[in-house]
């Protein structure tokens, strides 16, 4: 993949950000002949996934969690988010420094546009919960600094040493902060008759240099 970091530092988030990204389409649109099939042309990058094919790289993470509404944060720090793109697709492994070879992956996750239905499709499993494979959607495409999913409902384990089982409500919210800054907040709302909702997860990124 070519090296995009010149777009990255001469852009600004937002508007002019996603701007860019959308004037290179409309060139490339231009140039795109009459015959492509829909299924060729809906398959290329577009917009949105121009803009996240500019996340792709080596990028330092903070973890935060809340394990409940009002709980103290517990601080994760040394962790390494590697990200790579496939076709339309970023996936991002969640590692310690020196697993290159990723045997000790802690959380993995796909992010893509779906050009066709107008939504963002995502998909994650962390390895350090028995919580399975984590699907989700969007409800619209974004504003090009933010991207907001609604996860479906999954089982968390309990509190002690008996499976009681719950269910668990998930949104997140992805937010670019600058060429070099994201932000990945999770809020859980538990199946507890409350509908309290509440910040448990939160991954901090810089992209290292």
């Amino acid at each position: 993949m070519p090296d995009c970091r010149h777009l990255l530092k001469a852009a600004t988030i937002g508007g002019v950000f996603l701007g860019s990204v959308l004037t290179h389409q409309a060139v490339a649109q231009t140039a795109t002949p009459a015959a492509m099939s829909a299924s060729d042309r809906m398959n290329e990058l577009g917009p949105e996934n121009g803009m996240i094919a500019l996340r792709a790289g080596l990028w330092d993470v903070t973890e935060t969690r809340w394990p409940a509404p009002g709980a103290a944060p517990v601080t994760t720090t040394g962790l390494v988010a590697e990200r790579v793109i496939m076709g339309s697709l970023l996936q991002e492994f969640l590692r310690p420094p020196s697993d290159t070879a990723h045997n000790d992956v802690k959380r993995t996750d796909l992010l893509s546009f779906n050009r066709v239905e107008g939504r963002w499709k995502y998909v994650s499993f962390d390895t350090r919960a028995p919580v399975g494979l984590m699907p989700a959607l969007s409800a619209v495409p974004g504003d090009g600094s933010s991207i907001e999913i609604v996860f479906e409902p999954f089982a968390i384990t309990g509190p002690g040493t008996q499976v009681t089982g719950q269910m668990l409500r998930m949104e997140q919210t992805i937010r670019y902060e600058g060429p070099d800054r994201d932000v990945k907040e999770q809020y859980f709302t538990l199946a507890d008759g409350t509908g309290r909702k509440w910040l448990a997860h939160q991954y901090a990124y810089v992209r290292r240099p």
